[in-house]
């Protein structure tokens, strides 16, 4: 062994690894830190869980509106889901809180045509659940057919907020029916009927947003009491496209007493469930359930299966509710408790987004690990490759030297790589070409 070949043995060797835990940290941290950034993403965008506690505003105490959300929070508590009743004095006054931001209420009964003037821009309809007809009671010997005929008696028509005051105000205006001579009384519910029955109003105006069954049943009973019957409500339902046409027919309320005597024409809105467009999906898909196991059974104006429909009012119907009304509702929500189904949802829409990255993402490490390693190796054959030309360029003595200094540096270089084992044979192939060209290099030498 000549005096180089012992030099050269004595040299460093390769650094060989486990792991590369330099190259593995610069790989892994970017990707820690874009999982990072898509969950800080996915938290911030998704919903945040449904509260505990719906506010529905329903309407006077024993109203049908109030009596009506006292079946809903018996549904909707079954699921753990407490329901806090907010009375109201009505369909106007409901509608009014819905689009007053500081008003603590997610839901509320509102009958059409009580939109005038009010911002709904923020607000969506979880469907109409049943039709509210206007009932016009009045005192008299000879039958009404026309409500003009009331111009100039004392009308009872409602509260003001109650949507029985609204719709009276905007029907009795369409017959011209001036505030003078004719007398406007505030009354509504109980008082109105009082009012009618011992003789301080000649008409009352009721309907189920304000008056309660009991109220109603009475005046139907009550002798020299009659019931308007709207033998204009084609005309009335062309000028007002929030309005039905209902047939209260013959005995429906007594058939014993056979009350009402003949079928009576009435005209009345649709009552909607309006909901704040915040409003939780979880909780959008309860209320419709319960509003389909209340309403969903025949009634006295309505068929098995009518309502709740995704009809078009004054409000648009949300998209959680198009979905529900198309697909039913959400699978987690049907098979699991609510609690559990919330929560589940929640994270599945966190970690959807996260395996989607995640997968991708830890299969490219191994590959740019793969590559930065071997790029420690692979770039010095550039370097090697431009000594081998310079030597074929027949060099000087002194050129000659400097390319073999230049070749103990790229050893030298090579021999302070840490290399992974796994990586350890092309290391050392690097290697054996070095000593190759050193090889060719010094036998040239000595030919010469």
């Amino acid at each position: 062994m000549d005096k180089d070949q012992k030099k050269r043995a004595l040299r460093l060797p390769a650094k060989l690894v486990v792991v590369s835990w330099r190259d593995l940290a610069v790989i892994v941290l970017p990707v820690l830190l874009f999982i990072s950034l898509v969950a800080w993403v996915a938290f911030r965008f998704v919903r945040p869980a449904p509260l505990d506690t719906i506010v529905i505003a329903s309407g006077p105490d024993g109203s049908t509106f109030r009596t009506t959300a006292d079946k809903y929070r018996k549904i909707i508590e079954r699921n753990g889901v407490k329901v806090q009743i907010l009375p109201s004095q009505g369909g106007l006054d409901n509608l009014q809180k819905l689009a007053n931001p500081s008003a603590r209420v997610d839901v509320g009964f509102v009958q059409g045509g009580l939109t005038d003037g009010i911002d709904i821009e923020n607000l969506n309809s979880l469907g109409s659940v049943f039709t509210q007809p206007l009932l016009i009671f009045y005192r008299g010997a000879r039958p009404i057919d026309q409500l003009s005929l009331l111009r100039g008696k004392r009308l009872a028509i409602g509260i003001e907020g109650s949507g029985t005051h609204s719709l009276a105000m905007k029907l009795l205006k369409a017959n011209g029916i001036d505030v003078k001579p004719t007398v406007l009384l505030e009354l509504g519910g109980e008082d109105a009927a009082a009012a009618l029955s011992d003789g301080r109003a000649d008409a009352a105006f009721i309907m189920g947003d304000s008056a309660t069954p009991a109220v109603i049943r009475g005046l139907m009973t009550t002798p020299g009491i009659r019931l308007l019957s709207f033998m204009q409500a084609d005309g009335y339902l062309r000028r007002f496209s929030f309005l039905s046409k209902l047939t209260l027919p013959r005995g429906a309320i007594d058939l014993g007493k056979n009350i009402p005597a003949e079928d009576v024409q009435l005209v009345g809105p649709t009552v909607e469930l309006v909901a704040r467009d915040n409003l939780h999906p979880a909780l959008s898909d309860l209320l419709i359930g319960a509003a389909r196991e209340v309403h969903g059974g025949p009634g006295m104006f309505r068929n098995a299966g009518e309502y709740p429909a995704p009809l078009k009012k004054d409000f648009p119907i949300s998209d959680d509710a198009e979905r529900y009304y198309k697909s039913g509702s959400r699978f987690l929500y049907t098979h699991l408790p609510f609690w559990l189904a919330s929560l589940t949802d929640r994270l599945l829409v966190v970690l959807i987004p996260l395996v989607v990255v995640i997968i991708p993402a830890l299969r490219l490490v191994p590959v740019i690990y793969r590559w930065r390693v071997r790029s420690r190796i692979y770039r010095w054959y550039g370097v090697l490759m431009a000594i081998e030309r310079d030597s074929f360029s027949d060099p000087a003595p002194e050129q000659k030297q400097e390319i073999l200094r230049r070749l103990d540096r790229v050893e030298h270089a090579v021999n302070q790589i840490k290399t992974p084992l796994s990586f350890a044979d092309q290391l050392f192939v690097l290697r054996s070409h070095v000593n190759m060209v050193r090889d060719r290099l010094v036998h040239e030498n000595s030919s010469h």
